[in-house]
């Protein structure tokens, strides 16, 4: 990979900056999917995101996923939108980027700050970080997606988010509409932070923001899809999966952590070890 990003990086740096980070995916018959993508992942305005690709992996992940450029993905809980710096160049004038945030009216009181209405924030966002116009970014709450978009979806990701939904009893609820929203063929991608098989059952119920790989899959199943592949790509085996303060005394967040020797360690083992799973509608 490396040996490829090299020369693709000099073409990225050749591009016009006036032209949106779009443009290079837009080209996808010109070019293969892997190098639009890579294009994509070294534009300049990935600078600051770069630092965690290599706990990500998004090139690999998009690989796995199978997402290609013209597709329509569903993005789940885009939050500060790292993925969808990648995803809005990525699938190009002929795909279509959605953000999906959980309905915000059935949300705990204390987590409906971070499910707000996407609609009033998002393609705002999006149009600043990438260069599109606001109008091609789609950006709804489950309770407002358009009865149309249904069996439309090429792939719904959702990456870090199990957790939280889990955690606040709206997983059945949103796995429900995840699915109406898929095209019969269309794939359901997760990324989640993985506990240990024999993790206490503080760590298995979200509140650390860890989930046992195993419950992940049989709770998704459970809602009408079948596993049809998972990975490796993101695991980190360092993380002993433990944190007193779960997932998020790890970087970027380092929550709660004082002393320089545990903030040393915690920086020397990086991010979270990730279960990464690929799901098919079950019909």
């Amino acid at each position: 990979m490396r040996r490829l990003l090299l020369p693709l990086a000099a073409l990225a740096m050749a591009l016009p900056l006036a032209l949106p980070m779009a443009t290079p995916a837009h080209a996808e018959e010109k070019i293969t999917d892997s190098q639009a993508l890579a294009v994509v992942l070294t534009d300049t305005r990935r600078d600051s995101d770069r630092v965690r690709d290599q706990y990500r992996h998004p090139a690999e992940t998009m690989t796995f996923f199978k997402v290609k450029p013209g597709m329509t993905v569903v993005d789940y809980m885009p939050s500060s939108g790292w993925w969808t710096r990648i995803l809005v160049p990525y699938l190009g004038e002929r795909g279509r980027y959605i953000g999906l945030n959980p309905d915000v009216r059935s949300a705990p009181d204390m987590m409906q700050r971070n499910f707000s209405s996407l609609a009033d924030t998002l393609p705002a966002q999006a149009a600043q970080w990438t260069g599109v116009m606001p109008d091609r970014i789609g950006a709804y709450n489950s309770d407002s997606v358009p009865s149309d978009l249904n069996g439309k979806v090429d792939r719904v990701l959702i990456f870090r988010e199990m957790h939280n939904l889990w955690r606040t009893d709206m997983l059945r609820r949103e796995l429900t509409t995840v699915r109406n929203l898929l095209k019969d063929n269309g794939l359901l991608g997760i990324e989640q932070h993985r506990a240990r098989n024999n993790a206490r059952p503080d760590y298995t119920d979200g509140n650390k923001g860890y989930m046992r790989e195993q419950d992940v899959i049989a709770l998704v199943e459970a809602n009408g899809f079948e596993l049809v592949g998972k990975s490796n790509i993101n695991q980190n085996k360092r993380d002993p999966a433990n944190h007193r303060d779960g997932v998020w005394m790890l970087p970027p967040n380092l929550r709660n952590v004082t002393s320089d020797p545990e903030r040393a360690r915690l920086i020397e083992i990086g991010e979270s070890d990730r279960m990464t799973l690929l799901f098919k509608k079950r019909r």
